[in-house]
């Protein structure tokens, strides 16, 4: 399990909570993106930055991702099959792909990838740290090669994403230095720092999400909110 700076009394998120810390700041970080024109006001300047609604709420987007690394470095180790687990997520990528691309362009060109084939290439690159750690070379290889085809790819977080993956894993019981990676590698200021109170609140336990219908539910999301962020895009914005 992975180790926290907090006592066990406080830590009250199961992986079901998390889930839902991920998937709400996601949806904030997209909507502000969507509706980018309406959100542009000045409010304040902090440290020479020009805060904005716009740039606030993609600050609270920022916890998200590090915090979806964390449940698939978990989701790794509890799984009962890592092979259906990736099938898992390569479906979702190539399903999510079309709306992610008219999320981002309007239309189906676009040079990069969703965070689903992020997702994958750390999965792949957190299995081949545990299949190889006797064979150190072997390893090597196949880590660095996932690292090159995430580039190649552009998924979502570029090589950053991918190598935040596998430092999430491999630092499991370093709670502190893995909060360190994820702002060296993700940027601060900005939200990716309170990612890691919420993962310290992690208490071991699934939650509520215990269905496969559930379980789907969280994949379907993805899609499902990007579908729906461009369409009000297209109505009250166009592109």
């Amino acid at each position: 399990m992975q180790a926290s700076v907090l006592p066990p009394r406080f830590r009250v998120l199961s992986g079901s909570g998390l889930k839902l810390v991920a998937i709400i700041t996601m949806l904030i970080d997209h909507s502000a993106i969507c509706c980018k024109p309406l959100l542009g006001k000045y409010l304040f300047t902090l440290f020479s930055i020009r805060f904005t609604p716009y740039i606030l709420l993609r600050g609270v987007g920022r916890i998200a991702f590090p915090i979806f690394c964390f449940l698939l470095a978990e989701g790794f180790r509890h799984t009962r099959s890592r092979t259906r687990y990736l099938l898992s997520l390569l479906v979702f990528a190539l399903i999510s792909e079309p709306f992610y691309r008219l999320f981002n362009t309007g239309t189906l060109q676009h040079d990069h990838m969703n965070v689903f084939f992020t997702l994958a290439l750390g999965f792949l690159g957190i299995w081949a740290l545990s299949e190889f750690k006797n064979r150190p070379f072997v390893m090597s290889l196949a880590v660095l090669g996932l690292g090159v085809v995430s580039m190649l790819l552009k998924a979502d977080y570029g090589w950053k994403g991918y190598l935040l993956i596998l430092m999430t894993y491999a630092l499991a019981e370093q709670p502190l230095l893995q909060m360190f990676a994820g702002v060296t590698l993700l940027g601060w200021p900005g939200g990716v720092v309170f990612a890691y109170p919420f993962m310290n609140l992690y208490n071991g336990q699934r939650g509520f999400v215990r269905s496969p219908v559930l379980k789907y539910a969280f994949y379907v999301f993805y899609p499902a909110h990007l579908c729906v962020l461009w369409l009000i895009h297209r109505h009250f914005f166009g592109y």
